[in-house]
């Protein structure tokens, strides 16, 4: 091996992890790429040679947020919440870099497994913590980040705690003026849970749209909507823009058209709070 070459990636197998059995998978259409899977959901691909790749649609879409969420090339104060294989902390170190972030990844095992055989881009300012996410995001400064991405799954499904006005309003805490939130939210036909999210967002930030794949948007199937939300004006033109040139074209919803998404749907608090829907079987399945 010649200096500064990264050794060769050496899976270890289905491992034992806090969550499950967790499995590194080569991706056999693009060479340096592995899936993070976790208990047979796909939960992170990343792509050593280039960890600007995003190949996940609904990360894609997470990624157009970060770009827009200040001049190219600036570095921000990024918080992720749920830290899998640490895809979009990989995207920020080398789009933004000298970027600080940190995450809050509940399962330590996870991130052991991750660190161990999927090394971060070199300098990369990347801090991890083991904790639960609401706590986790609980003890960060106020107005101490520029961006949030709160990305947390149990099994294939969002815990119930994080889907709520109380942990919105954490990150908005967290937040500075201006600074920006994406959330994965993931849901299928009629997408009561995705309107409640919403609604949620709504009721905390001035400013919210969404975006998602149109089939997944007109409930004719289980998918990951990006609901990002600001107290300030948000990219909409340029969101759109990129989301239209996907592999998977997106749209944008905000405005009168996101009031009619949400229609009568109410904030969720966590005196009535419900985890994400269990996906259909085979939904995520590689």
């Amino acid at each position: 091996m010649r200096r500064g070459e990264r050794p060769p990636v050496v899976p270890p197998g289905p491992t034992e992890v806090d969550g499950g059995t967790a499995e590194l998978l080569g991706d056999a259409d693009r060479d340096g790429s592995w899936v993070l899977m976790v208990e047979g959901t796909p939960q992170s691909h990343v792509d050593l040679d280039n960890p600007a790749h995003l190949e996940f649609e609904y990360v894609r879409r997470m990624g157009h947020v970060l770009d827009l969420a200040a001049p190219e090339g600036q570095p921000v104060d990024a918080v992720h919440l749920g830290g899998g294989a640490l895809t979009l902390a990989r995207y920020l170190a080398v789009t933004r870099p000298g970027s600080r972030q940190r995450v809050v990844e509940v399962d330590q095992r996870l991130t052991d497994l991750v660190r161990a055989h999927l090394p971060l881009p070199r300098d990369a300012r990347v801090r991890v913590r083991a904790a639960d996410a609401r706590a986790g995001l609980a003890a960060l400064p106020p107005a101490s980040a520029d961006v949030v991405v709160s990305d947390v799954f149990a099994g294939a499904r969002t815990p119930a705690h994080l889907t709520t006005v109380e942990y919105a309003a954490e990150a908005h805490r967290v937040l500075r003026p201006g600074g920006v939130l994406a959330v994965n939210v993931a849901d299928g036909p009629p997408l009561r849970f995705a309107r409640g999210q919403v609604a949620t967002l709504r009721a905390v930030f001035a400013h919210v749209c969404v975006l998602a794949e149109p089939g997944t948007l007109r409930g004719r199937r289980f998918g990951n909507l990006v609901a990002v939300a600001s107290d300030a004006p948000l990219p909409v033109a340029a969101l759109t823009r990129r989301c239209a040139a996907d592999p998977m074209p997106a749209r944008v919803v905000e405005g009168e058209d996101l009031a009619r998404f949400v229609g009568r749907a109410q904030p969720v608090t966590d005196a009535g709070a419900v985890a994400s829907p269990e996906p259909p079987p085979g939904v995520f399945s590689r």
